[in-house]
């Protein structure tokens, strides 16, 4: 684990060794109240026990890195706790008394991707010891959103190395920084990524939420596999200021949460316009839509909604998805919905989706010009001297702890192969190809001709044309593998990619700015079938805020 506090720590260790001597109970004080389940607490819950005094921020703080502490040495899911976070909760606290909230996320513990740039105590490092010690001028917009929203940022959870963007031969949720992060749907369970850390700490309540990002799959899948909502927004939505990047088109910052509503109260915090980041200025409101007010159980009525079929290219073991997709179909039918099948993309952007290499042409133009640009030269500590993506990779290469050659650079190899950036007239060519076959004969296209409110899709499928042209998409769970599942492991044997009980998920899919009617949409759904209850983590931590405010009663703290 990177920074943290030696007192937090301490007291959490206290506190766990109490809860398994059996001295404490899970969620009821010896003859008291009964206290929110962190497993499957929601924020309004969470609110209601502060409001009414029941416990505080400073508890939940202490309760969340408790369980943080519990399981992080076999899940490796965090890799900072912010050493600051109780003295931020404690003024919270006081604000609350005082009569002052800032608003539904106020003093309530969040945890964000490492890639996500903050100028406090904790490092920012995209899982590479590149960037250990370096040091930003200010917070990251949605950071400083966070912030100003009331909420603590408890720590930085681990991801797939430079969120999934150095190797081609490394896994789901390794970094040299944070080793490898592990799901708790089954033992060795692939996390996938590379919002790993994000994923799995929603899952089983390391805090209330997380937030993740996503250039094309990293919110949606490991929010899919961990059973959770995932909301990955248009980009422009959320701003990427001070976010470690790969791609400025691709590019998006959003929520990683256990229901619908509480994805959309996090949602709802950061997003804005920035002028930090020209791409929010082209949002076409001035005050955001109400993402929480879109909750609604109706939404669906009298919407029509298409399913593309010929992207769905199922695999072996897929049957459970698509017998689980099927099913979900009808549930969408019977809340009201329309459902056009069989809205398929063009045979030419078939074709080209699957067999152009334009996607990775964009992305590696993107990084090489906006990893310096956008971050490095940003930096007023840099400890390792990295200006540039070359001398990323030559640290990489030449820092044993990074495991090269062993895990490869050959992302940042191809991307420096090709010899021009985002300015040049190749890059243009490769861009536009990316909007034809996303656009007008891709989801887009559908979307129009078709006269439709949304597409679905299972999750799996979900991620790749969207990405292209930056639009959102909302997962929600769907269901899980079955007990007679094959296990599958990942090409290194290390991490099952498919296996009993772990879940998958159910996409919604919009138009630009379409957050609002996409997450009503996946509400309506949620609220129908709520299989995000019904799936079980092997692992869960014990530690609940019964324990610490028992506790606290008896002067522990």
């Amino acid at each position: 684990m990177g920074v943290s506090s030696p007192r937090i720590i301490l007291l959490c260790s206290l506190l766990f060794t109490a809860v398994l001597a059996n001295s404490l109970f899970p969620n009821q004080t010896n003859g008291g109240p009964t206290f929110p389940n962190l497993i499957d607490t929601t924020t309004e819950e969470l609110q209601t026990g502060l409001e009414g005094a029941l416990f505080t921020s400073s508890d939940l703080v202490k309760a969340y890195v408790a369980r943080i502490q519990e399981v992080n040495s076999a899940l490796h899911v965090v890799t900072e706790i912010n050493p600051d976070a109780l003295s931020i909760a404690a003024e919270r606290d006081a604000e609350r008394a005082n009569g002052a909230t800032r608003g539904p996320l106020h003093g309530v513990p969040i945890l964000i991707k490492g890639n996500i740039g903050t100028a406090d105590e904790m490092n920012t490092t995209a899982g590479s010891f590149a960037l250990l010690g370096a040091k930003l001028p200010r917070d990251s917009t949605v950071a400083a959103k966070l912030r100003k929203a009331g909420v603590i940022i408890l720590g930085k959870t681990n991801l797939s190395q430079w969120a999934n963007f150095r190797s081609n031969n490394s896994t789901n949720g390794w970094s040299a920084y944070g080793g490898q992060t592990k799901g708790a749907y089954f033992p060795q369970q692939d996390p996938s990524g590379s919002s790993s850390g994000s994923g799995v700490a929603s899952s089983i309540g390391l805090a209330l939420a997380s937030l993740g990002t996503e250039t094309s799959g990293s919110i949606l899948s490991p929010s899919q596999v961990n059973n959770l909502v995932g909301i990955k927004p248009s980009v422009g939505l959320t701003s990427r200021a001070l976010v470690i990047p790969i791609s400025e088109r691709q590019d998006t910052v959003g929520p990683m949460a256990r229901t619908v509503k509480d994805a959309a109260y996090l949602l709802q915090a950061i997003v804005g316009k920035d002028i930090d980041d020209n791409y929010t200025l082209a949002q076409p409101f001035e005050n955001p839509p109400d993402y929480v007010g879109a909750c609604v159980y109706s939404s669906l009525r009298g919407k029509r909604i298409g399913v593309p079929r010929n992207v769905i290219l199922p695999g072996d073991g897929d049957g459970p998805v698509l017998s689980s997709f099927d099913s979900a179909i009808r549930t969408i039918r019977r809340a009201g919905a329309t459902i056009v099948d069989n809205v398929n993309i063009t045979e030419f952007a078939l074709d080209r989706y699957l067999n152009s290499n334009a996607s990775g042409i964009v992305l590696e133009a993107d990084f090489v010009s906006g990893l310096p640009s956008n971050y490095l030269s940003k930096l007023v500590r840099n400890p390792n001297n990295v200006r540039n993506l070359v001398d990323v990779r030559n640290f990489t290469q030449r820092f044993p702890p990074e495991d090269y050659p062993d895990r490869d650079t050959a992302v940042w190899d191809e991307a420096l192969d090709l010899g021009f950036n985002n300015t040049s007239p190749q890059f243009w060519a490769a861009y536009q190809e990316n909007l034809e076959i996303a656009g007008r004969q891709g989801f887009l296209g559908i979307l129009a001709n078709y006269s439709l409110d949304a597409l679905i899709l299972p999750t799996d499928y979900s991620a790749g044309l969207p990405a292209l042209v930056g639009t959102p998409v909302v997962t929600v769970p769907l269901g899980k593998r079955p007990g007679n599942t094959t296990v599958v492991y990942n090409e290194r044997g290390t991490l099952a990619e498919s296996a009993p009980n772990i879940p998958f998920g159910l996409s919604f899919i919009g138009p630009a700015w379409s957050e609002a009617n996409l997450i009503g949409f996946a509400y309506a759904y949620e609220q129908r079938t709520m299989v995000q209850a019904q799936v079980k983590p092997y692992l869960l931590p014990r530690v609940q805020l019964a324990d610490v405010v028992s506790a606290r009663n008896i002067d522990m703290w």
